[in-house]
């Protein structure tokens, strides 16, 4: 693995180095909102660094971007539950949708003339639309990332997925550094894919990306219920949300014990006739809020006494960077992704688990429910680096400004 030494980017020489983060997908929360994380994190730790995001989300436009950090949206496409995919909003067929994004994040990455290249999970981008822009980066002499959560699926069934990809070769042959936003010792993503094993010799293992409220956040005036503790229920971007959100309606409506009141956010991708009937059925029972949607999410978090959520990579930072006690109802469809994350997050004494295929029993629901605020926070088990990850990319980012720096210092002195 590479080492990184200690530097920040203010080591820099009077540079502007420039990063792009390219994101694929268009549905749900996480993918944004981990590259809006690690843009604010790369301009917060240099004042002259500047990123822009390249992303195919329809709602990127509704979060609010630190000074520097700036968005280019490029035509959404939506992925269907058998994993493919198809045009958001535009009535085009995917390959002519496919040809206008791959144009756009191509002319993008000419024009703003990155320092480095950030691809976020998908090798070679959604069905190969970086592939050119990555090669030609590369004989640029930019310095490429692949960029990975945690968790990506079971391991065979990625073996499968990356091999038909052509993905292994893309990470032994044209990226320079792979960042794993997690810990080895809770999960390898790359273990069991069929990589070669001199991968692991550019591969870091960052740690989780720790969630911090906005400079100029504060908690809500509208607490719908007051100073007294609640729990937050988070579906994350909502679209696959509907079982969890039923299941804990469920169980407030039916409840043999006392429950702390709960706070649902929907999610902004939740149909809106899911979304019109859990608020109606909300208004029936006693100590029960839901709202649609927030894009300001921490100071909720930060004031909640436990969080129950899906196992998504965000939420899961968010439970650990607010030291929240936590249900995980994890997805098992399309990926096992969640899943996984969540057994090994319970596993390693973090959080606790509720399988999803027990729902709708609403007497499990009642008692997990009822466990949440008594569990210890993830901090009691005092894992070391569990954090870390935003402090080990800007120090890895600084590395590879620094040296492409001296790179160029000479030629420039001889040019002078």
């Amino acid at each position: 693995m590479r080492q990184s030494s200690v530097h920040t980017l203010c080591d820099m020489p009077n540079a502007k180095p420039k990063i792009l983060i390219y994101s694929h997908d268009s549905f749900g929360l996480g993918h944004l909102r981990r590259c809006r994380a690690i843009a604010h994190s790369l301009v917060g730790d240099n004042p002259d660094v500047s990123v822009m995001i390249l992303s195919g989300s329809p709602i990127i436009g509704s979060f609010e971007f630190r000074s520097r950090v700036d968005f280019v949206r490029v035509p959404g496409v939506t992925k269907l539950r058998d994993g493919a995919y198809t045009s958001l909003s535009l009535p085009l067929d995917i390959e002519h949708t496919m040809a206008i994004r791959t144009s756009i994040i191509d002319r993008v990455a000419e024009v703003f003339e990155p320092d480095i290249f950030i691809v976020d999970k998908e090798p070679l981008g959604l069905r190969g639309e970086v592939r050119e822009t990555l090669e030609r980066l590369r004989n640029d002499g930019v310095h490429l990332v692949l960029g990975l959560r945690d968790v990506m699926d079971d391991p065979e069934v990625l073996r499968e997925e990356w091999e038909r990809k052509r993905a292994p070769a893309a990470l032994e042959d044209i990226y320079d550094d792979i960042w794993v936003f997690g810990l080895k010792q809770i999960f390898d993503p790359l273990e069991g894919v069929g990589i070669a094993s001199s991968v692991y010799d550019k591969t870091l293992f960052t740690g989780y990306l720790r969630s911090q409220p906005p400079n100029d956040a504060h908690t809500p005036d509208a607490l719908p219920f007051g100073e007294d503790p609640f729990l937050l229920v988070t579906p994350g971007g909502g679209g696959d949300g509907v079982e969890l959100v039923d299941w804990v309606i469920r169980a407030y409506e039916a409840r043999t014990r006392p429950l702390f009141p709960a706070l649902i956010i929907l999610g902004p991708f939740m149909e809106a006739s899911h979304q019109i009937a859990f608020m109606e059925r909300a208004e029936q029972v006693r100590d029960l809020e839901v709202k649609r949607f927030t894009a300001n999410m921490e100071p909720l978090l930060q004031a909640a006494t436990g969080v129950v959520g899906m196992g998504g990579y965000n939420t899961f930072c968010e439970i650990l960077s607010f030291n929240k006690p936590a249900l995980l109802v994890p997805r098992v469809v399309p990926r096992q992704e969640q899943m996984i994350r969540a057994l090994k997050a319970e596993e390693a004494g973090l959080l606790s688990v509720l399988p999803i295929d027990l729902y709708p029993d609403t007497g499990r629901m009642i008692d997990a429910l009822a466990r949440v605020s008594r569990q210890n926070p993830p901090s009691a088990k005092g894992i070391p680096g569990l954090l870390d990850g935003l402090d080990r990319i800007n120090e890895r980012a600084a590395d590879i400004l620094q040296a492409r720096s001296a790179a160029y210092a000479p030629q420039s002195a001889a040019a002078s």
